[in-house]
């Protein structure tokens, strides 16, 4: 598949730390919430390497925040998503997929409580702040609901508490995963979160100031020389061997909490209330026909800009292969698939044509590692 330039538009935001990447070489670009999200550097191949051995800075301010804050807020949260919030606690970040009234997902954010009626969520790729704003004017809802200027850094990688602890102390290192606090540095207080797209270890910063982001970006590079510190990005043959699902790719607003595998951050018997609610509990009553598992494909390479066909030696359909690619690790393609339920148990080698040429693969379960 040929390459194209993306054209910059204001429809297509570049972020505080472009300049920074670009003179270091980024090599390919993405789109995510309308702004521009590096995809590789040298390569995906060698950024994967690099991500498991060392440390990365990652500009990663496309994950945008929508702010929710008000007397209702806490409400306007808890409709949203699936997952009970009713015994959330400030300095908690919480995974939560949100989902319509028909129980479809409408995005998978990290939920982080600021206060008891102030809330962040830091969303995947879709519009919604769109979808927040429904909801309060349909419900009446006495809430304020925008886009802060916050652009994430992320340091991710076994050596990103080395880095981290150079720059903001020992302290830092009692940050427990999925838990924000505020951490000073040259004058600027630093919101951080043990978080982040990787199972490599790290943090990401959330920095609501341009200056203090691009300086820290800066600070980051010098102090992190003896660590071996790069310019990286999300890896996609790390985040589909950690089964680090990707709204838009692995799953979108087709498909439920159960088929992507979300059983336990929906709560359909407790007291809370959340859009969609009666329909989870009829699909759970029903059963699903398919769910998210792996793939193994004994090849080499593979293009996904589209969905990709699994078949069996009838030719029927097993699945549809939605995210894949070449792992040094497991020596094949490896992918995250929909599945269709006959075949969740299945031994059995499919088929899958890639470049007009037809290779066979078996189904496994997520994660691969």
């Amino acid at each position: 598949m040929k390459n194209y330039p993306i054209v910059k538009s204001r429809r297509l935001r570049s972020t505080p730390y472009t300049d920074r990447i670009e003179s270091q070489g980024v090599s390919s670009y993405t789109v995510y919430n309308h702004m521009l999200l590096p995809s590789s550097f040298k390569s995906i191949e060698a950024d994967y390497h690099h991500l498991k051995e060392f440390v990365q800075v990652w500009d990663v301010a496309a994950e945008r925040q929508v702010e929710i804050s008000g007397k209702d807020s806490a409400k306007l949260v808890q409709l949203m998503t699936c997952r009970d919030l009713s015994k959330s606690k400030i300095g908690k970040c919480y995974y939560a997929p949100l989902v319509d009234h028909q129980g479809f997902l409408v995005n998978d954010p990290i939920i982080n409580k600021l206060a008891e009626d102030k809330w962040w969520l830091s969303i995947a790729d879709s519009d919604v702040i769109f979808f927040a704003k429904g909801i309060a004017a349909g419900q009446k809802l006495d809430v304020e609901i925008s886009e802060p200027n916050v652009n994430i850094l992320a340091v991710q990688g076994p050596l990103a508490d080395n880095l981290m602890v150079k720059l903001f102390g020992e302290k830092i290192k009692e940050l427990k995963f999925f838990n924000f606090n505020y951490f000073n540095f040259k004058g600027y207080k630093y919101f951080i979160a043990r978080s982040g797209w990787s199972k490599q270890g790290g943090f990401e910063v959330y920095v609501d100031d341009n200056k203090a982001g691009q300086d820290l970006y800066d600070y980051l590079f010098e102090a992190g020389e003896e660590f071996n510190v790069r310019p990286g990005c999300p890896n996609l043959i790390e985040r589909i061997e950690s089964a680090l699902l990707s709204y838009g790719n692995d799953f979108d607003n087709r498909d439920n909490p159960f088929e992507a595998n979300f059983d336990k951050y929906m709560h359909l018997d407790t007291e809370v209330n959340f859009l969609g609610k009666e329909k989870l509990k009829k699909i759970r009553e029903n059963g699903i026909k398919r769910k998210l598992m792996g793939v193994k494909i004994d090849h080499d390479s593979i293009d996904m800009y589209c969905e990709k066909t699994l078949f069996d030696d009838k030719n029927e359909v097993v699945g549809f292969v939605r995210s894949a690619a070449y792992s040094p690790t497991f020596k094949k393609v490896i992918g995250i698939a929909m599945i269709n339920k006959p075949y969740w148990d299945s031994k059995d080698q499919f088929k899958i044509e890639i470049d007009e040429k037809i290779f066979v693969g078996t189904i496994c379960d997520l994660p691969f590692i």
